[in-house]
């Protein structure tokens, strides 16, 4: 659900609506009809609003982490990540040639970091990670037919997990939390 902090995108998608059906309005005018939505006199009181919202978060600004797992094989880390869980390969770093990779994989908000790097972790790290509708990504999985894991959801007092474990012991819990 939309809250006065979509204002200016509610705003621009309101004049690509109306500009698809021939209504042209300057992009003011399509503030100002949203901040009456919102039940402001004027888009300069629901502007003040943002600003006032924007203060109130954090100076430090502290984001998700991102774990990193250790890896040696890039192939089949892959095959796992990219092949079975759906993730992207974002980058790639190597210092140089034939030094170890340094990656990034992810899907949706889940970022992930994939390192060759002996120093950078250890295997059988673990991630806790919270998901909407657990019983639908394993059944992507399933569907998958992945000939390694064939992962279950189980219920937990706090909700319903999955784990899966990649091919260096890592393991990844998804969680739909009740």
């Amino acid at each position: 659900m939309r809250d006065f902090r979509d204002a200016k995108l509610m705003a621009k998608t309101l004049r690509q609506a109306l500009a698809d059906r021939d209504i042209s309005l300057s992009h003011s005018e399509t503030l100002e009809i949203v901040a009456r939505q919102f039940g402001f006199d004027q888009w300069n009181i629901l502007s003040a609003k943002l600003d006032e919202a924007e203060g109130m978060k954090s100076a430090i600004g502290i984001e998700p982490p991102v774990p990193i797992f250790r890896i040696f094989s890039v192939e089949k880390a892959m095959e796992f990540y990219c092949g079975f869980l759906g993730f992207a390969w974002d980058w790639k770093h190597r210092f140089g040639e034939n030094f170890p990779l340094y990656c990034q994989v992810s899907r949706e908000k889940m970022q992930l970091h994939l390192s060759e790097h002996s120093g950078d972790a250890s295997p059988g790290a673990r991630a806790f990670v919270r998901v909407k509708n657990v019983r639908a990504y394993q059944a992507e999985l399933a569907a998958r037919n992945y000939r390694y894991m064939k992962p279950g959801v189980e219920e937990a007092p706090w909700g319903l997990e999955m784990t899966v474990t990649d091919p260096f012991s890592n393991r990844i819990t998804f969680c739909q939390q009740n």
